[in-house]
């Protein structure tokens, strides 16, 4: 354990606990001991490059070039999307990829480059290899997107598996995107980023890291084009990037670099190019359509550690029911559970848990559990004593069941790279839904210990089944929760055939969005947290994960009323809107924060659910296209440099601009506009873009700005769907999609189009169809017809 994280452990469970803290290092010393024993030592180490080309071999899509010391295979799939890996590395097996690896594009050939190498040119990319194995990813203009260096591998004497590092160029102009969940961004400036699922070990601001959630996704973006990189390896590792720097003058450029380091596993990548668009729906059909949360998921939710009783839970709903404040889920963290323990229920403050939840979904609202990975390692637990009976708990190299120190005290791990434990485990969520519960959260999954922050529960050298192919933690931890979040959508799916399920996870890796969505996890109640809550959302959605969003005011402190009230006014446009807290941080509740606090906390509920056609519009879209809900504001003009460079604002679909206010005392801020006319939705003020402006930002809202010529679905006064239509300039048209959904089931929704046009004075609305336009069936609202700033 390293100085840095023992400090992160005492944050959180203090000195005070004698008995804890000899338990932790017991914990501690084990993991330790495992290791030692193991993992074999790495010792001296025999550098390797991949030396002089020494045959080309064509194949579909592409083929293989060996070099002296290696080999590398290129293909380009039917999809767009270019696979390259060294050392024989394949596209499968793989936790990212959905379905196998994509058909091979017939029409791409290598073939000799007129300088010396080989290329393979494709629809959207050439790609050119060296005779000494560097790459160059090209546009098809022939602009150089990105070029590999030849990589380096480090291989130990005496055998055993191979560190590697691949060294990247990039356009002076790039910034860098993605790389998971990062609280710093969502550009992501020099600095080096670890790739280690890590719970930070108590609250977090802008400049920790790493967090929850890594991936080796990166979106960049340059005015050459966008393309989006993903090393498909699960390992320990670290990605340090560098931005260019364009000469001045006639100063020569500085290039961008990134390098990428890997502890172990293959040395494989996947490249995809194209506007932002096209590139995130060629990711997700490579790593699977985003889920699709219910419609009630779309909607406020309410949490807290430490509601403590069935009494306090229907006192905090009365409390929202008698102020007219809507709400649509309320979360149970550990203390609804017996001893904290999994799959169980404390039957002295919850002994009618099933009628209580009966009761809040005839109210509209829904129950959601907290699950946790750790299950406590004492024979008479049911869970354990199942598990146990199936071998379904993580053992280390010497066959022993590895124990980790967690909420429930000494507990073991289920091993989620194993098909039949992912059955077994999917099979416990029966007693929730019995309980009445329609969803879940899974927490403390990356797996954490309180004796091993910013490490792993589980020693590095302990053993899993990875599909069957057998290895250890070094390869699955990054894994482990999407494992874990795949267990539990299966089961969903299997239990309750006719629902949606409903899933958000603290921890995963890339593919996570077939599975459902994350959350912010323990951020810093404090003005630094809220930049990092906005900063997460963003990044995720970059790198294929739609739905999330924060903890409103953060997890573990005390937010000032200000503070809260911007966080809940922000969050009320991000995906997932929950407020939520720790066991001793105060309450959440919108009313805890005096009167005027809670009359503007209304009128942003009240927009949260006038909006939700829209979000459940953005949901299916999402599923179809890939496109994140909230995007950065370049997302249709990569090329802006201005717009590539604001973090403080985002899209809301193609329709609504959000400018949070993140700043103590702001009552105005400036806003970064896209080009277009763009409509303040509170004053009907319009702005022309691309400029910057100063909008009006009072205690009472943040600034929310319609784009000119949209149509968002939305819910009238009567509680039935109707369009909000922004009137496009004079001569300009306009439009938009409604996804109106059909259900929580599966039933596939009906997606309208519709246009907006001016015939002289009058505005038109009209549907498109198949046969042309007719009239709407929808009560219209149109909005901003008043021409010019």
């Amino acid at each position: 354990m390293k100085g840095r994280d023992l400090v992160r452990s005492m944050k959180v469970v203090g000195l005070s606990d004698t008995a804890r803290r000899v338990r932790e290092v017991r914990s501690a010393w084990r993991r330790r001991r495992a290791d030692a024993v193991g993992l074999v030592p790495r010792g001296a180490e025999r550098a390797r490059t991949p030396g002089p080309v020494t045959m080309v071999e064509p194949g579909p899509g592409g083929g293989v070039v060996r070099f002296a010391r290696s080999e590398l295979r290129v293909r380009v799939t039917v999809g767009g999307a270019v696979f390259w890996g060294w050392d024989g590395a394949e596209p499968t097996p793989s936790y990212a990829l959905v379905g196998g690896s994509p058909e091979a594009d017939p029409r791409a050939v290598l073939e000799p480059d007129k300088e010396g190498g080989w290329r393979v040119v494709a629809e959207r990319a050439t790609v050119v290899v060296s005779r000494h194995g560097a790459l160059e990813l090209r546009t098809p203009g022939g602009v150089v997107l990105r070029r590999e260096l030849p990589p380096r591998w480090w291989e130990p004497v005496g055998g055993g598996t191979a560190r590697w590092a691949q060294r990247s160029e990039v356009a002076a102009d790039a910034r860098f995107f993605g790389l998971g969940g990062r609280a710093a961004g969502p550009r992501l400036r020099n600095g080096t980023y670890r790739l280690w699922n890590t719970d930070p070990g108590g609250s977090f601001e802008t400049g920790d890291d790493p967090l929850y959630i890594t991936m080796p996704v990166q979106l960049v973006v340059a005015d050459v084009g966008t393309h989006l990189v993903f090393h498909d390896n699960t390992w320990d590792g670290s990605v340090t990037l560098r931005e260019g720097r364009e000469g001045a003058g006639s100063g020569h450029d500085r290039l961008g670099s990134c390098e990428v380091r890997m502890d172990g596993g293959p040395l494989r990548c996947w490249v995809m190019v194209g506007t932002p668009a096209r590139v995130l729906h060629s990711w997700v059909a490579l790593t699977g359509a985003p889920a699709v949360p219910p419609t009630w998921a779309l909607g406020h939710h309410h949490a807290r550690w430490g509601f403590g009783s069935e009494h306090e839970v229907r006192r905090i709903v009365a409390g929202y029911r008698e102020r007219g404040l809507a709400l649509d889920a309320v979360h149970l963290d550990i203390d609804h559970f017996d001893a904290h323990q999994v799959f169980t229920v404390d039957k002295e403050r919850f002994p009618a848990l099933p009628k209580l939840a009966g009761e809040l979904r005839q109210e509209g609202i829904r129950l959601v559990s907290i699950v946790d990975p750790a299950v406590k390692a004492a024979p008479g637990n049911a869970v354990y004593d199942s598990g146990t009976a199936a071998d379904a708990f993580v053992r280390d190299a010497a066959g022993r069941v590895v124990r980790g120190l967690v909420w429930p005290g000494e507990a073991v791990f289920p091993d989620f790279t194993a098909g039949r434990v992912r059955k077994w485990w999917g099979g416990l969520y029966d007693e929730r839904l019995a309980q009445g519960f329609s969803g879940f959260w899974h927490d403390m999954n990356e797996p954490v210990s309180f004796a091993a922050f910013g490490e792993t529960t589980l020693p590095r050298s302990a053993r899993h089944a990875l599909e069957g192919r057998g290895g250890d933690h070094q390869e699955a931890h990054n894994v482990y929760a999407l494992g874990m979040a795949r267990a539990g959508y299966e089961a969903m799916r299997e239990l309750r055939p006719s629902e949606r399920p409903f899933l958000f996870s603290r921890s995963g890796w890339a593919g996570m969005q077939r599975y459902g969505g994350t959350w912010s996890g323990d951020v810093a109640s404090s003005w630094a947290g809220l930049r990092a809550s906005l900063a997460l959302v963003l990044g995720l959605g970059l790198c294929g994960v739609p739905y999330s969003g924060p903890d409103v005011g953060g997890f573990g402190g005390h937010p000032s009323p200000e503070l809260y009230l911007r966080w809940f006014q922000l969050a009320a446009f991000l995906p997932l809107f929950r407020t939520h807290a720790a066991l001793r941080a105060g309450r959440r509740e919108p009313w805890e924060f005096g009167p005027e606090v809670l009359e503007h906390a209304r009128v942003a509920l009240d927009e949260r659910h006038r909006l939700l056609p829209y979000f459940v519009t953005l949901a299916h879209l999402a599923r179809r296209t890939g496109a994140p809900y909230v995007r950065p504001l370049w997302w249709s003009c990569p090329e802006d440099r201005a717009l590539r460079d604001c973090e403080d604002a985002f899209l809301l679909g193609d329709c609504l601009l959000v400018a949070p206010v993140l700043s103590e005392g702001a009552t105005r801020r400036a806003v970064r506009l896209p080009p277009g006319r763009w409509y303040d939705t509170a004053t009907g003020k319009a702005y022309e873009g691309a400029a910057e402006v100063l909008v009006e930002a009072p205690l009472s809202r943040i600034p929310v700005l319609a784009r000119a010529g949209a149509v968002l679905p939305v819910r009238g006064g009567d509680g039935r769907l109707a369009l909000d239509v922004w009137a496009p300039a004079k001569g300009r048209t306009g439009g938009g999609l409604v996804i109106a959904d059909a259900g929580d089931g599966w039933d596939e929704p009906e997606l309208r189009r519709y246009g907006v046009r001016w015939c002289g004075e009058e505005l038109l609305v009209e549907r498109e169809g198949v046969e042309g336009r007719s009239a709407v069936e929808l009560p219209v609202r149109v909005r901003g017809t008043v021409q010019g700033p």
